[in-house]
């Protein structure tokens, strides 16, 4: 089991995942968290016995039925070292817990917010996002997998075919809610149907503009230095417009906890840039003009470098 989870831990690791705690399911047993939480309930009256097993009433909360914490055998339910852990969330401070589950557990959402509640604390403090499957595909077909034959592919198996700044990003392009089909060949293209490389290009085109801009005795200049008023271009238009959007996207996602809101942003945003920068020159014999197009430049290469950072995924200088 160790070796297992040391294993878990470093696929984590190298895909830029990281947990602050580590919670093992039997510390609420030896640490005497859920007996306190059994406790507690049953001070608030909100446990009874039947047919010898110990039962909560939790269809006051809004349940469609009471439930089992503890069986007549004397085990206790998985139901009961949930309402464990989630108390013991609260009790360390918390005042939001968010978790993520499988759609498949969607029964489940109803009888947890129960729990908290009766728990003393307030239904609201306790969010659940239902994940959905990721189909994957390769040349759009779909790879076959089956629990019950134990034919699967791991998350270590598609970073190391595509790498965890493709898998990251793709992951991210569909809300949670959403069944995502990743294509792990579209994952690995150098072009336009691979929405990371689309948005990492545009930051290393511009990368290049300025290596560009150096060699010939140029910088971007400060706010403040540059005409901008030379940039009359619609897709100089497009881009002032985009960018100016960006904070209310970062803000807007993070409220709804939303995150895929970015990708399609930073989508967006390439999508823009990426024709400006094949129609015309960010360095030219106009001084004027080329410092005004690289002060925008500067601002486009910010902004998706900040994106991707916040996405946790690279932004290269070359590529």
């Amino acid at each position: 089991a160790a070796q297992i989870l040391d294993g878990i831990r470093q696929d984590l690791a190298d895909f830029g995942v990281g947990y602050n705690v580590w919670f093992s399911e039997q510390s609420l047993v030896d640490q005497g968290l859920l007996k306190a939480a059994l406790d507690d309930l049953r001070a608030r009256g909100q446990l009874y016995e039947e047919g010898g097993a110990l039962w909560f009433n939790t269809l006051p909360y809004g349940d469609d039925k009471n439930r089992v914490l503890v069986k007549n055998s004397g085990d206790h339910t998985y139901f009961a070292t949930d309402i464990a852990y989630h108390r013991n969330k609260y009790k360390r401070g918390f005042d939001r817990v968010i978790n993520l589950w499988g759609a498949d557990h969607h029964g489940y959402v109803a009888r947890m917010k129960s729990a908290v509640e009766a728990c003393g604390y307030k239904r609201e403090q306790l969010e659940i996002l239902l994940v959905q499957l990721v189909n994957l595909l390769r040349a759009g077909q779909p790879v076959a997998m089956s629990t019950r034959a134990g034919q699967f592919v791991t998350l270590r198996e598609v970073m190391d075919e595509v790498g965890p700044d493709a898998a990251r990003f793709i992951f991210l392009t569909r809300s949670s809610d959403s069944t995502l089909d990743f294509d792990l060949d579209a994952a690995k293209a150098q072009s336009k149907d691979n929405p990371v490389y689309y948005v990492q290009y545009a930051h290393a085109r511009i990368a290049s503009v300025f290596k560009t801009a150096v060699e010939r005795g140029l910088t971007a200049p400060e706010p403040g230095q540059a005409d901008l008023s030379l940039l009359v271009q619609d897709e100089e238009f497009l881009l002032m417009k985009e960018l100016a959007a960006y904070p209310m996207v970062v803000e807007g996602a993070a409220e709804a906890l939303e995150p895929h809101r970015l990708t399609h942003y930073l989508t967006d945003l390439a999508k823009i840039f990426h024709p400006y920068y094949n129609r015309h020159r960010f360095v030219s014999d106009d001084l004027a003009l080329s410092r005004a197009r690289l002060f925008l430049a500067r601002a486009v290469r910010q902004v998706v470098a900040n994106g991707l950072g916040l996405l946790g995924v690279s932004a290269p200088e070359t590529m």
